[in-house]
C-alpha cells in the first residue's frame, strides 16, 4: 500500500467512524421514526434484555473504537500489527464493514424491520469474530493491546449479547403462542447456551475484556429482573439463573487473569 492509499485508508476509517456516531446520536436525540432504541427494545417485550443502564456501555465502546481511530494515524511501531500492510489494510477494511454494518442495523431496528436487523446483526458478529481471532493470534505491542484488542473485544463482547438480544426480539415479534407460553424456559435456554457461547470464547481467545463486557450485560438482564420498574422478582428461576451464569463468567474471568499474569511473568 502507497502512502497515498494508506492516507485514503485512514482517513475512510475516520470518516465512518464519525457517520458512526452521528447515526447513533440521531438515533437518541431526534429520534428516529419518533423513538429512542430503548423504545423500541421495549415494544418486543421479553425476559432476556437487560437493564436500560447497562446501555452504557455503548459511551464505552465508542471511546474505545475513537481510541483505535487516532491510534491508526500514528506510525506504527516496528512490532505493531498495523506495521504489517497487509494485516494494517485488513483491519481498517474490517472496521469500515463492521461500522457500516452498525449504522445500517440502527436504521432498520428504528424503523422495525426487526427480520432485516437480524441479517445485519449476524454480519456484524461475524465480522468481530474474524477480527478477535486475527488479533488472538497475532503478536501485538503493549499500544496494540490497548488501542487494538481492547476496544474490539469489547466491542465483540457487547455484540454477542445483542445478536442475542435481536434474535429473540425477532421471536417475540413473530408472535409464537409456543415462546410466548414458555417465556421462561426459553429465557433459561438462551441464558445456558449464551453462557455456553461465551465461556467458549474466552477460554480460546484468552480475552479477559470480552469476559468483562458480558459479564456486565448478564448483570443487566438480573438487574432488570430484580428492579421494581422492571420485572420485580416475578421469574425467581431466571433470577437463579442468571446468578448462576455471573458466578461462572467470573471465576473464568479470573482464571484467565491468572493465566495472563503467569505468562507476563513467564516472559520477563
Amino acid at each position: 500500500m502507497n502512502t497515498t492509499q494508506s492516507l485514503w485508508s485512514k482517513l475512510l476509517v475516520t470518516i465512518i467512524y464519525v457517520v458512526m456516531l452521528g447515526t447513533n446520536a440521531a438515533a437518541v436525540l431526534l429520534p428516529l421514526n419518533g423513538m429512542t432504541t430503548k423504545e423500541v427494545s421495549d415494544s418486543y417485550p421479553n425476559l432476556f434484555a437487560p437493564a436500560g443502564l447497562t446501555f452504557a456501555i455503548w459511551s464505552v465502546i465508542y471511546l474505545l473504537l475513537g481510541g483505535f481511530v487516532i491510534y491508526q494515524w500514528f506510525k506504527p511501531a516496528e512490532r505493531s500489527i498495523l506495521a504489517d500492510q497487509k494485516n494494517g489494510r485488513k483491519l481498517r477494511n474490517l472496521f469500515i464493514v463492521s461500522s457500516i454494518l452498525n449504522s445500517v442495523w440502527l436504521l432498520a431496528w428504528q424503523y422495525l424491520y426487526i427480520d432485516l436487523s437480524v441479517v445485519i446483526m449476524l454480519a456484524l458478529l461475524i465480522v468481530l469474530i474474524y477480527m478477535n481471532r486475527m488479533l488472538a493470534n497475532a503478536t501485538l505491542t503493549k499500544k496494540d493491546s490497548i488501542f487494538l484488542r481492547l476496544p474490539f473485544s469489547v466491542y465483540f463482547g457487547w455484540i454477542t449479547i445483542a445478536t442475542i438480544a435481536n434474535i429473540t426480539a425477532f421471536l417475540v415479534d413473530k408472535n409464537s403462542k409456543f415462546l410466548q407460553n414458555n417465556q421462561v424456559l426459553w429465557t433459561v435456554i438462551i441464558l445456558i447456551m449464551g453462557l455456553m457461547i461465551i465461556s467458549i470464547t474466552i477460554i480460546r481467545n484468552h480475552d479477559i475484556a470480552y469476559g468483562l463486557a458480558t459479564l456486565w450485560a448478564y448483570y443487566g438482564i438480573l438487574n432488570k429482573h430484580q428492579a421494581a420498574d422492571g420485572w420485580n422478582g416475578a421469574y425467581p428461576v431466571i433470577i437463579t439463573t442468571v446468578s448462576i451464569c455471573l458466578v461462572i463468567l467470573a471465576i473464568i474471568c479470573i482464571y484467565e487473569m491468572v493465566l495472563f499474569f503467569k505468562r507476563k511473568k513467564s516472559v520477563v
